[in-house]
């Protein structure tokens, strides 16, 4: 696709494709990194592990399907929604999740 330039502009059309096609390769990115972080908080919500933990948990289910991390982070969020996930995914997931375990966490102060 040939940007909509003015004249004397037709040296700098390459330059213009470029910077667009970063711009779409950024868009993406984001949208890609929002995916992963709602899929990490999902699992230090119910996982109960840290968001370092999360990550390393995303990362091992993927690398154990051998499905891209962003589609196990998408996969993962449709799991909250809708209660379903491939039974391959599940078993990575629970594996990983048993791996890291709950964190500790300190105890509530009593009751004053």
């Amino acid at each position: 696709m040939t940007p909509d330039v003015g004249p004397g502009a037709g040296k700098d059309v390459p330059r213009i494709v470029e910077l667009q096609e970063e711009i779409g390769q950024l868009r993406e990115a984001v949208t890609s990194h929002a995916v992963v972080d709602q899929a990490i908080g999902m699992m230090v919500a119910l996982g109960q592990v840290t968001p370092g933990q999360g990550w390393c948990v995303l990362r091992e289910v993927s690398q154990h399907t051998n499905i891209k991390l962003r589609s196990v982070a998408e996969l993962i969020i449709a799991w909250g929604r809708a209660g379903e996930l491939p039974p391959d995914v599940r078993a990575a997931l629970e594996e990983a999740l048993d791996r890291y375990g709950p964190v500790c966490r300190p105890e509530c102060d009593p009751p004053p």
